[in-house]
């Protein structure tokens, strides 16, 4: 039997590439021929796992969390094209709980290694984005690129998200080279409003319920900075512009254009011929919930599973989701580790475990 093995992350625990590996490691010794595909929407993972496909080079870059603490990115480069990960210098995964704070956090370091892929020679620059800490409408990046926000008197912003209402213009042009953007994310909330960034994302990322009211109040004035700036307009209803805290809207506004995530990763990887000679796929994430049927690594691989009269599995940290929903999404069968534990620590702590055990028992039920 051939087996597609395609999981997201484990946010928090295990890599796309680390679970598909545990899933192999428990399947072993059926005769099976397994196929391991690792996935990334545009959050973290989102190089590594292009770079397992792609025949590119993988240059290490300096730059700076969303605290602006020293951290080491890279740029994948593939030809012509470069691909970045937002996660890399924005990633929640970077800040410890009580670190987090929207209101101060920065995509400086977003910027940095987009300029690192304009000096690799990068005639496309791609952008993953997706698992960010920040709130800042992209505000750092724009910074770390030449172009700082200002305020009525001519002084560059504080960093993060609360001191962009105070914005009244930007210092410079960024220092792009006519080099393209392309913003790769399976988020397609506006920039602001009740289904924006702040609303939507800013609690998981550390805002109380008046920071989110600040914040977007934040967005909306920085928004009209961006659309003066760059001659562009309704920023702020343009899908995707509220992904990674509003560096969907700054990519936008350079010119950028929004593409799947989900979608760009399966081309580049050659998912659809995989999908085509599968007799089971095997699919993933840590928390399979509401969001996971909207749009992200999950739905997209059953809903090509079901398309094809494939069984498609998921394997999860923690399920939250109803029979009907995942059945109507494509899925055949869900198995979560915090049924198999018994608890949510051990699934925390012992997360390859787990999957190494569950994917021993459905090959003993799928297997031919």
């Amino acid at each position: 039997m051939r087996v597609l093995i395609c999981p997201d992350k484990f946010a928090g625990t295990l890599s796309a590439p680390e679970v598909a590996e545990a899933v192999v490691a428990g399947w072993s010794g059926t005769g099976d021929d397994l196929i391991r595909r690792p996935l990334s929407d545009g959050g973290p993972g989102f190089v590594e796992v292009l770079a397992e496909a792609l025949d590119g080079r993988r240059i290490p870059v300096p730059t700076v969390d969303p605290l602006g603490r020293p951290v080491t990115g890279e740029v994948l480069l593939a030809g012509h094209t470069a691909y970045v990960e937002s996660a890399q210098a924005c990633g929640l995964h970077l800040l410890k709980p009580d670190e987090r704070d929207p209101n101060v956090t920065t995509s400086y370091g977003l910027g940095l290694l987009v300029t690192a892929a304009v000096e690799a020679g990068a005639a496309e620059v791609v952008i993953g984005l997706g698992g960010s800490a920040v709130n800042d409408g992209g505000a750092g990046m724009l910074a770390a690129l030449g172009a700082a926000p200002v305020d009525a008197a001519g002084y560059a912003l504080p960093y993060g998200g609360s001191y962009l209402n105070s914005a009244v213009a930007l210092s410079g042009a960024p220092r792009l080279r006519e080099v393209s953007l392309v913003a790769a994310t399976d988020v397609d909330n506006p920039l602001t409003g009740l289904y924006g960034a702040s609303k939507v994302y800013g609690p998981q990322k550390g805002a109380g319920e008046e920071d989110v009211f600040r914040l977007d109040a934040a967005l909306e004035v920085f928004a009209g900075v961006l659309e003066t700036a760059f001659g562009v307009s309704d920023l702020q209803r343009q899908p995707g512009g509220g992904a990674a805290g509003g560096i969907g809207a700054a990519l936008i506004a350079l010119g950028g254009r929004v593409v799947s995530g989900i979608g760009l990763v399966t081309t580049q990887i050659g998912l659809e011929k995989e999908l085509d000679a599968a007799d089971l796929v095997i699919t993933g994430e840590g928390s399979f919930d509401q969001q996971s049927l909207r749009g992200k690594v999950v739905a997209g691989i059953a809903g090509s599973a079901r398309d094809r009269g494939l069984p498609c599995i998921v394997l999860c940290g923690r399920n939250e989701t109803g029979y009907r929903e995942a059945a109507s999404a494509g899925v055949t069968e869900t198995y979560s580790l915090t049924d198999h534990f018994g608890s949510t620590e051990a699934a925390l702590e012992r997360p390859a475990e787990g999957l190494r055990d569950l994917a021993g028992r459905i090959a003993r039920l799928w297997s031919r």
